[in-house]
């Protein structure tokens, strides 16, 4: 298909954070303010104006694109650090495709539809549209607010609801909620830039940002727990639609909310919650789905590499762990299939099934020679090592892997049956992201679909035996316009995308009768329901090892209970000896210790995150044996964490929870936002400075004692203890 002279899509790609160069900027402009007309023109193409139906014209402007404003919102942390096979991707300029860039500024006065009209100079203008532009201004009355509020928490502000209407009808509610003085607020799912959200601006919206998360998040939750004052409360804004906050940072009294809504049937739900914070977390899991107790091995270490690619090296890491005595719970195989299917295993030979109908076990040749040449064995080799087997997964069929073979039925029989998410045209919607760009989405929504995936995956569980399954990648749906089975549109369904993709997988499980988890990295409101949860992509710096930290203790606030992270980072070059071992030691400490480490072309020096290569590389022997009494450790500490466990499921308390949740009254928490309780007796206080030699630690109001010393302490005090490689502050709360 031949590129058209003249591009203008006044929606874009509905990137969720950045503008494109030929939409509308915004694509709903507020009556009497100024608005972009954006237009990428071919360079045949001298001059470019825009005709309205009044018979307005308007002259567009040539523009240099590096010159105009692509990102919105809260912007992304600077790109600095991008070592890693993804990083050019993720950061990758827009491209224009040798076209040129056109704006035109117009001010909406009105309903009205334009033509982009571009002038070739030889008589052969060419046009598109018309384009409709319906401007929106903010109205008392427009759709139905509804508070359920039966506690009398009395939290919204009198007359402060507003409707975002145009002829069309509301598109967006605004309201306000009171923030006393003193009260702190905190959740809105997992969030990196900080625990304490007042003074903050952020929106809640699913979203991959690779490395340096900044405000952005891949696991937001519309749901926040508000604690400080002389009561605590909550509140869900009922909808998986986008939501935007402002915390105080605007009126210092006030908590901002605005929200999406259909047009068609524009109304919003807002939940109060009254209690303690486990209580209102425990009512918010009551409505969205709590998290069950999952199986003891998941408190296990766990172990991954990206470049772990074959049998024998899968096989010979985890060899080489057990022979230092280094205890493996888990391990997580990313790089075992074709990367087409995400379903065989690379080298296997297999008929194509023309319907993309299921495999078994039995329907495939391993090579002797190939990469796996038996997959069974080595599965059962490391179940008798003790060691638990996840696979990774990522929702999505790539349309760019070859026009033959399984992938190529797999493409025709979702095309063809209607299982993708589909378009506004009824076409198969294609992936908009950079990462696997142009690939097919399975559309949950749909229970045909969804049981035709998950039977091609049942012989990994059933005939091969594995665990779990790390399921990757649930961001990739943006944009309004795409279309669900179930009738919804992109603003509606897409953060829900990888709360079902997370559902179906469990459901295979259950329906297998095997006890796994999923590994999942992004999420939405029910996901707790689906443990467990990582961090997503991280470098190995200090900073990235901070941010990690806050986002578990603010995903737990939203019941993701069972979280983990790539210890001291998984992209870049590899983390130093000090930042490794302080890591370790936390994650020790954490509801999921786990490492793991990007594809680097097998490029020597190794970056895996092993405490062996890192010796190595780093010429520190020492990381070894600290590494072993850690993992040692970890072991120990798994029926503790299975008892809290089954606690935390049923009071609502995270499993590792901010100090804010046993200490309601004591604001000198609010100092140290990175010390978290781990279950109801463990205290902990991770260093994450380098160069520490003592660190200083606040115990709440009780009876501690050290952990590795035995010191004892009355709280509330503030500690200040020596920190050695070995050791990290962990105080147990005594009784009395």
């Amino acid at each position: 298909m031949s590129t058209p002279l003249i591009s203008h899509r006044p929606a874009g790609t509905g990137h969720p954070y950045r503008y494109d160069l030929d939409q509308r900027v915004p694509l709903h402009p507020l009556s009497g303010e100024a608005y972009e007309i954006r237009v990428l023109a071919d360079p045949a193409v001298a001059a470019v104006e825009v005709e309205f139906g009044d018979g307005t014209r308007v002259t567009a402007r040539r523009v240099d694109p590096a010159t105009v404003t692509l990102d919105f919102g809260a912007p992304p942390a600077p790109a600095v650090g991008t070592a890693g096979h993804l990083a050019a991707a993720a950061t990758a300029a827009p491209d224009t495709g040798g076209r040129t860039a056109w704006i035109a500024r117009v001010t909406a006065d009105g309903d009205d539809a334009y033509n982009v009209v571009g002038r070739t100079g030889a008589g052969g203008d060419v046009r598109t549209g018309p384009f409709p532009v319906r401007p929106l201004a903010w109205q008392r009355a427009g759709g139905r607010f509804e508070v359920r509020d039966p506690d009398a928490v009395d939290a919204v502000v009198p007359d402060s609801v507003e409707w975002l209407t145009g002829s069309e009808g509301p598109r967006r509610v605004r309201f306000a909620l009171r923030l006393a003085e003193g009260e702190h607020v905190v959740g809105f799912g997992e969030r990196y830039h900080a625990l304490d959200q007042r003074g903050q601006v952020l929106d809640a919206t699913v979203f991959e940002q690779y490395k340096r998360q900044g405000h952005r998040t891949y696991l937001p939750m519309p749901f926040a727990v508000v604690t400080g004052g002389r009561t605590g409360w909550g509140f869900h804004t009922v909808t998986s639609r986008r939501t935007w906050y402002d915390v105080g940072a605007t009126q210092p009294d006030r908590i901002l909310v605005e929200a999406e809504v259909d047009p068609a049937k524009p109304a919003l739900p807002l939940r109060l919650y009254a209690g303690e914070p486990a209580a209102v977390v425990r009512q918010f899991l009551d409505e969205t789905g709590r998290p069950t107790v999952p199986p003891s091995w998941v408190f296990r270490p766990w172990m991954s590499g990206n470049e772990w690619n074959t049998q024998s090296r899968v096989l010979a890491e985890v060899r080489r762990s057990l022979a230092e005595e280094i205890p493996v719970g888990a391990i997580v195989i990313e790089a075992w299939s074709d990367e087409s299917t995400f379903v065989a295993f690379r080298d296997a030979r297999y008929p194509v099934h023309p319907d993309g109908a299921p495999h078994r076990l039995a329907d495939f040749e391993f090579p002797p020679d190939g990469a796996w040449p038996d997959p069974k064995a080595m599965v059962d080799e490391l179940h008798q090592a003790g060691v638990k087997v996840l696979l990774w997964q990522i929702p999505l069929l790539p349309t760019d892997r070859g026009d033959d073979g399984q992938i190529a039925a797999d493409l025709a029989t979702l095309a063809e049956r209607g299982y993708a998410v589909r378009d506004a045209d009824g076409s198969s919607h294609r992936n908009r992201g950079w990462w696997f760009p142009g690939a097919l989405l399975p559309d949950w929504t749909n229970p045909q679909a969804r049981r035709w995936w998950l039977e091609k995956r049942r012989y990994l569980v059933e005939d091969l035996g594995v665990d779990g399954f790390k399921t990757d990648g649930g961001e990739h749906p943006w944009g309004h316009d795409l279309r669900y089975f179930d009738g919804s549109r992109g603003d509606e369904a897409n953060n829900l995308f990888p709360v079902h993709y997370a559902a179906a997988y469990h459901e295979l499980m259950r329906s297998a009768r095997v006890d796994g988890v999923t590994f999942s990295r992004a999420g939405f409101t029910g996901s707790a329901a689906f443990p467990a949860h990582w961090a997503g992509d991280e470098d190995s710096t200090w900073a990235a090892y901070r941010a990690s930290i806050t986002a578990g203790l603010t995903a737990g606030v939203g019941g993701v209970f069972y979280w983990g992270w790539d210890l001291a980072g998984f992209s870049g070059e590899i983390p130093d000896a000090e930042l490794y071992l302080r890591s370790a030691a936390a994650a020790c400490f954490a509801p999921i210790m786990q490492y793991h480490s990007e594809f680097n072309h097998h490029r020597e020096p190794s970056v895996d995150r092993t405490p062996w290569n890192i010796a190595e590389r780093a010429g520190e022997p020492r990381v070894l044996e600290v590494f072993r009494r850690f993992a040692r450790l970890r072991e120990e500490l798994v029926p503790y964490l299975v008892e809290q466990s089954e606690r935390s499921v049923r009071t609502g308390k995270p499993l590792m929870r901010p100090l804010f949740f046993d200490h309601p009254d004591d604001e000198r928490v609010w100092d140290w936002p990175q010390q978290w309780h781990l279950g109801d007796d463990l205290l902990v206080s991770p260093v994450t400075e380098p160069g520490a030699t003592t660190w200083a630690v606040w115990l709440p109001a009780g009876e501690w004692e050290d952990f590795f010393t035995g010191e004892r302490h009355t709280g509330p005090v503030e500690v200040r203890r020596s920190v050695p490689i070995d050791e990290i502050p962990v105080y147990r709360r005594l009784p009395g």
